[in-house]
């Protein structure tokens, strides 16, 4: 099985994606961790995608297919950031069959407040923030790390993700309609209310 879910930046789409790959046994490929990963290596890929990321602009899609044909498994999996335009979509579908693409839906001044509130372990990875806040105030509940703001985790910057989003990534939603893989979930729900939607979809298709 290999599924796509799709949102605006801090839509929960990342805390679904991981929760779903848990469940049903599927690799979770957040392209937005791969790039992450490749800035800490300083690999040749990232030096040509930091400028993108740091104004919260699309990175070219020849970037991302570069980056993704290097790091698909075999195997299932549940694609968490990508596609983010019509045109990586089209690419997308030329490398695997897709079964389902999962979209959250929020509105922007949820995603805005969920942005600047969000907090990550420095260690672990672990997010918190609006909807799940750490027991104690910069200390990751699992592990007891610090945690850190993102630097593009402001307001300036997720207004702007907000923009390309829905200029780039809107058109996506035909899209998928068109090919009857699309199945919309109210992201503002609480965690286990969303999870419980997409696996009741997930369910049809198996």
């Amino acid at each position: 099985m290999k599924l796509i879910i799709l949102g605006k930046p801090s839509s929960g789409k990342g805390t679904q994606a991981k929760l779903l790959a848990q469940k049903l046994n599927l690799k979770h490929i957040s392209t937005g961790d791969l790039l992450r990963h490749e800035l800490k290596l300083k690999t040749p890929l990232a030096e040509k995608v930091e400028s993108y990321m740091k104004t919260g602009s699309l990175v070219p899609d020849s970037l991302i297919i570069e980056l993704l044909k290097n790091n698909l498994p075999n195997d299932d999996y549940i694609l968490d950031g990508f596609p983010r335009s019509l045109s990586q979509a089209e690419e997308l579908e030329k490398i695997i069959k897709i079964d389902l693409v999962i979209d959250l839906f929020c509105e922007d001044d949820l995603i805005i407040k969920r942005t600047i509130e969000r907090r990550i372990c420095q260690s672990c990875g672990a997010i918190y923030g609006l909807t799940v806040p750490s027991k104690v105030p910069n200390v990751c509940d699992k592990c007891g790390s610090s945690l850190y703001q993102r630097p593009d985790d402001n307001e300036e910057t997720i207004k702007n993700r907000l923009d390309v989003y829905n200029n780039e990534t809107s058109p996506l939603i035909d899209y998928y309609k068109s090919k009857d893989l699309y199945f919309l979930v109210d992201g503002s729900l609480q965690i286990p209310e969303v999870q419980e939607l997409a696996m009741k979809k997930i369910a049809t298709i198996k």
